[in-house]
């Protein structure tokens, strides 16, 4: 990648750059620069081959260099910059490693009186207790945060190169303006240190100081590790990125203040609320950790078995994200049972969290939320990270719309891909301003038109139920009333949800009615099993000779019941017993045996009310006997991934007559599904659909990219097993 890559600062993290450098060819020749007093390191540094030379001098060290890295303190930055000001050239790159960058910035604006265009400031996330070259590592920053934080003169090419350098280090590169990183690293790095060295030097001047240290267990060691950094650096950081940590230091103080009070007062509810929060925080940052890192998830299914046995599956997702939202514009309390503890609906709840609404929970699939009324959120302090729900993304969009706040809604690389434009085109015609990429895609920057919104009267084009509620959510917050229909019969758990909330909803054939004239009223809410989820265990136990499940407690809310009729269509023995009603929503127990399958042409009117289930019901088709044709359902072609075209890649491995189309498939089914490894694409339904396929495999399948069955099934693993599948999941 380069020729000469020069290095000034030796140490950590720029002797680690070295070696990873050179254990992937990044370099022909690397050298390093310091000075006098760094004379022993750098002929460390050389004789342990870290370098191929170094020098004191710096013109000869950066004569004919390619990139020049600047991996020293932030404090000296200013210092270098000035070295290197009367050899800098239009044809080097120059990029630095600090973990501050405004006051980098700062540093070459002073030096320059303007920031070079080849100059790239860059700080890997990434760093050890120990100093110096010895302390470097091969492979240190492999699936470590790198941002980097160009300016608007920043060369286009040179960023590129700086991108590539440090993927090709192992990195995972974000790009973000320097006042957002400074903020960012001051809460998440620079804060923590501060708390680490603080609580060392309070209970290290204690006169029991030896019984302390003594007794202190594993938890102490762990957080307080950090303090064992370098303390000449942390000096410097904290002094360069003082006005990012001083507002930080006066909210942790303030936090602490009102737990001391809890405290003080009894007040265990409120502690309990405050913990209960922190432990969920924690959790999605470790999950978000993990998808962020790329850490791989393979599924291994041995072929045959049975599915066998009575579960109850997680709560509906639809459902889940719903009372989050509903709950929070109530008025009063509103307590949820069988809540869906995954991360699509999480993601849900810590946006609410961050408007402003006290939630708790959720503990066991419980969750209280004390409702702030329909115009009671508040503006959020940063993104709402919603993670891989498109859900959350498409029904916030209206339901922000319409609010006197601005807000920016993020999500993963997935959420990322997919199209936002069926909603914020409608919306726009309401009058609401929301900023897309150019391919119509996330982030989406949504300026708040409080009282400006007017009603629409508008038919979908494509039936979804996601557009469906978006737009009455900002039918909540328009003037006029907004009348919206669908083209075919969408699940309706918003009307039915908003109706049983006492909001008026109002249904004129296949018109869905809402005006900004009514309140919410909080309600207590038993969220069924989803019937999506249901849908693996319905079709594994249809197709596994000696077969017998009972599925407890599921949602068959007429719009979401396609799966069950398909099924019958093709010959499942299915019967729904003891239903019942549970707030509003249709509950009943399944309960499902083997029965061999015939193909079947799926009717076009049953696609919308199943159009979650296909990757699962392709399976299905696939041990039918005769030929499965669906059409009319292009609209898997949009979801977390392609899912005709990749579920029809993955049957084709493993055996299977599978023929994609424009808007469906063509399955010739009953013949012997083979083994083989298939590819998920990271969506949890084809992960989840090509496990049950093993069922009836005569060879082994592995399927790949499964982390995301988090995002809407964390128990599959589980709850498949026990019930026959053999399966087994790895980490990589």
């Amino acid at each position: 990648m380069f020729n000469k890559l020069c290095i000034i600062g030796v140490g950590l993290i720029g002797g680690s750059i070295a070696k990873t450098a050179r254990l992937h060819n990044l370099a022909t020749n690397i050298v390093g620069f310091g000075r006098e007093e760094d004379l022993q390191n750098l002929q460390t540094a050389k004789q342990t081959g870290v370098i191929d030379e170094f020098y004191l001098d710096i013109a000869e060290a950066v004569t004919e260099a390619d990139l020049v890295l600047l991996a020293t303190p932030v404090a000296s930055i200013a210092n270098i910059l000035k070295l290197l000001h009367p050899h800098w050239s239009s044809s080097t790159i120059y990029t630095d490693v600090g973990s501050t960058k405004g006051s980098v910035l700062a540093a070459a604006e002073a030096v320059f009186g303007y920031v070079p265009d080849n100059f790239v400031p860059a700080h890997p996330i990434a760093g050890g207790e120990q100093s110096g070259v010895l302390a470097a590592v091969d492979e240190l920053f492999a699936n470590k945060r790198l941002i980097i934080t160009p300016t608007a003169s920043t060369n286009t090419e040179t960023l590129r190169k700086i991108q590539d350098f440090w993927q090709a280090l192992g990195s995972a590169v974000s790009i973000m303006d320097a006042a957002h990183h400074d903020q960012i690293l001051a809460a998440t790095s620079h804060l923590p240190h501060i708390l680490a060295f603080a609580l060392v030097d309070m209970l290290g001047h204690k006169d029991e100081q030896s019984e302390i240290f003594k007794y202190a267990a594993g938890g102490f060691k762990d957080f307080t590790r950090i303090a064992s950094s370098s303390p000449t650096m942390w000096t410097d950081i904290c002094a360069a990125n003082k006005p990012a940590i001083l507002p930080l230091i006066a909210e942790l103080q303030s936090e602490l203040g009102k737990i001391y009070q809890m405290l003080e007062d009894d007040s265990r509810q409120q502690l309990f609320s405050t913990f209960s929060y922190a432990n969920q925080a924690r959790q999605r940052f470790l999950n978000q950790i993990e998808t962020t890192m790329s850490k791989s998830i393979t599924f291994h299914i041995q072929p045959g078995g049975k599915l066998h046995g009575e579960t109850r599956v997680p709560g509906d997702k639809s459902m889940s994200h719903r009372s989050i939202m509903l709950g929070s514009l109530a008025d009063g309390v509103t307590h949820v049972t069988g809540f869906l503890e995954a991360e699509d609906a999480l993601a849900t709840l810590q946006a609410f969290r961050d408007m402003g609404v006290e939630i708790e929970g959720p503990v066991n699939g419980c969750v209280t939320i004390h409702g702030v009324g329909k115009h009671g959120l508040k503006k959020p302090e940063g993104e709402l990270y919603l993670g891989n729900s498109g859900t959350s993304m498409r029904l916030l969009s209206g339901l922000l719309a319409g609010q006197p706040f601005n807000c920016v809604l993020t999500g993963d690389k997935s959420l990322s891909g997919r199209p936002m434009k069926r909603v914020t085109d409608p919306l726009a015609t309401m009058g609401a301003e929301i900023k897309t990429t150019e391919n119509g895609t996330a982030p989406l920057h949504i300026t708040g038109k409080a009282g400006q919104l007017q009603a629409i009267d508008y038919t979908m084009p494509i039936a979804s139920a996601q557009v469906k509620s978006c737009l009455l959510l900002a039918g909540m917050y328009a003037q006029g009333e907004t009348r919206v229909t669908e083209p075919a019969p969408t699940r309706d758990h918003t009307e039915r949800m908003l109706a049983g909330f006492s909001y008026p909803v109002k249904r004129e054939g296949s018109t869905a009615i809402i005006s900004s004239e009514g309140s919410l009223t909080a309600m207590d809410i038993d969220v069924p099993s989803d019937i999506s989820s249901a849908a693996f265990f319905l079709v594994g136990a249809s197709i596994a000779p000696g077969s017998d499940v009972t599925l407890k407690h599921v949602g068959i809310n007429p719009t979401r019941t396609g799966v069950i009729d398909i099924l019958r269509l093709m010959g499942a023995n299915i019967e729904v017993l003891n239903p019942r009603e549970v707030g509003g929503e249709p509950v009943a127990d399944l309960h499902v045996v083997y029965s061999p399958l015939k193909g079947i042409d799926i009717p076009e009117d049953l696609v919308p009310l199943a159009i979650d289930e296909f990757p699962v019901l392709f399976v299905a088709a696939a041990c039918a006997e005769g030929q499965t044709r669906l059409s009319g359902a292009e609209e898997l072609r949009v979801k977390e991934s392609d899912r005709i075209q990749v579920m029809a890649d993955g049957l084709l491995i493993l055996g299977v007559d599978a023929q994609p189309t424009p808007d469906g498939m063509i399955i010739n089914g009953g013949k012997p599904i083979g083994g083989g490894e298939v590819e998920s694409h990271g969506d949890h339904r084809i992960a989840m659909s090509f496990s049950i396929a093993g069922l009836r495999a005569n060879a082994p399948i592995t399927v790949r990219d499964c982390a995301n069955v988090n995002t809407s099934f964390p128990e599959f693993k589980d709850l498949v097993k026990n019930l026959g599948l053999a399966l087994v999941c790895t980490e990589e």
